[in-house]
């Protein structure tokens, strides 16, 4: 008895210490209206709330859930959560939602990366993870020279931290030197996230390869995983444009473009943030790589710095943040784009390139061309697209997802 009892302590012990990965294993059952299954039937990872038939009031965020359509059959697993989008689906197969799974779907991941050739002398920053586009909605996982950022965009995915860290070190092996959760801003406050290492530490900031250039990476402090991975392949282009021109970058941050643009030998870049601590940090990249020569920082608002520019420059980089987060944002956000674009537009030289870019969701390509489009045709001058932009491969986009596409952008040039 004495023997039972303690056995019965012990098995409590280690799911208390456990919380996350235990919390993760309990399945329920999620019924839903009658012909609310046709997006899971094309393969759309998501489960909206007003899709649900069953009382979910007594569920707990994060729970591993088994959706039913109106009749009992099965259609998917995915993680739960009081919100909107009420279920996240991790698989259309009924298999254990454990060690198991995470470690086959993220070894799939890196695996895609490493023949992508992104881990190579020039490059050691990459995406590892990318939500639906790698069959793990709610996750993202950012790899900086042996280090792994995760970030959680889901209770579901912040319960499962031990699986996704065992699988990370599992399929990275000795290339891995430490791990960092930071979620407690990307998931609701309900739940305490704490921000922290899963495995080893690392001096910050730390430095790292993209295209042989070296950037300070800081994911404790800085924006994101610390790094904007997703404009990789767009700074090597602007790269093969710049040799010998007069750059403005705006909306700098680290200093992602101005770099690639010094590495090509541009005859001056001008980095613009209105954030100091963002110029810092694009000063000190710049200094690391002995390119501070023909470099200068501006601190100033982008929108009001646009209206009068002071240099003649032959290529100007518009990458703001996004700036419509939700469908109710999405005309306000189409008039900041109208209005930035047609104020480079108006004052870039003859045969100018402007690079110009959107992460809004909410806006496709198709209706930000067309707001390029109309910004040309407020500013009076002929314009021809050289380049449409996108996403790189390391932010695949799931083909029954297509939300997952948020990155788009031009190279125009202005006659």
């Amino acid at each position: 008895m004495v023997f039972s009892s303690q056995k019965c302590l012990n098995k409590i012990i280690h799911s208390v210490l456990n919380f996350r990965t235990f919390a993760t294993m309990l399945v329920r059952s999620v019924q839903l209206r009658k012909g609310k299954e046709q997006s899971l039937l094309r393969n759309h990872p998501w489960v909206f709330s007003g899709a649900i038939y069953t009382d979910v009031s007594q569920f707990d965020d994060g729970d591993v859930v088994e959706i039913e359509d109106f009749k009992g059959r099965f259609l998917a697993l995915g993680h739960f959560q009081h919100a909107t989008i009420s279920v996240r689906v991790l698989t259309f197969e009924r298999e254990e939602i454990d060690q198991t799974f995470f470690d086959k779907v993220i070894r799939n991941a890196v695996q895609l990366r490493l023949n992508l050739g992104l881990l190579n002398k020039k490059n050691n920053i990459f995406r590892v993870c990318h939500g639906e586009g790698d069959n793990l909605p709610g996750l993202i996982v950012d790899f900086y020279n042996g280090v792994a950022v995760i970030q959680c965009h889901s209770i579901g995915m912040y319960r499962s931290l031990d699986f996704i860290a065992q699988a990370l070190k599992l399929a990275f092996g000795d290339k891995l030197i430490a791990i960092y959760s930071k979620s407690s801003d990307t998931i609701p406050e309900r739940i305490d996230a704490k921000d922290e290492y899963l495995l080893g530490s690392c001096e910050i900031p730390h430095l790292a390869l993209e295209n042989g250039v070296n950037y300070k990476i800081d994911w404790i402090t800085g924006q994101k995983t610390g790094f904007f991975i997703d404009q990789r392949e767009n700074r090597a282009l602007l790269g093969k444009y710049a040799f010998g021109k007069k750059v403005l970058n705006t909306f700098c941050y680290s200093g992602g473009f101005s770099l690639q643009a010094l590495n090509q030998n541009a005859h001056l870049v001008h980095s613009l943030d209105s954030s100091k601590k963002a110029i810092e940090l694009t000063e000190s990249n710049v200094e690391i790589n002995s390119f501070s020569g023909n470099h200068a920082s501006i601190v100033a608002d982008a929108m009001e710095y646009m209206k009068d520019l002071k240099e003649d420059y032959d290529i100007i980089i518009l990458d703001p943040p996004a700036f419509a987060k939700h469908r109710d944002k999405r005309h306000q956000a189409i008039q900041g784009y109208k209005r930035l674009n047609a104020h480079a537009i108006r004052q870039i030289k003859p045969g100018g390139l402007i690079f110009t870019f959107s992460c809004s969701q909410v806006v496709d390509k198709y209706l930000f061309t067309n707001t390029i489009i109309a910004a040309a045709i407020e500013s009076g001058r002929n314009v021809r697209i050289l380049e449409q932009l996108h996403q790189p491969a390391d932010h695949p986009i799931n083909a029954f997802h297509p939300e997952g596409e948020y990155l788009k952008g031009l190279v125009i040039q202005v006659i």
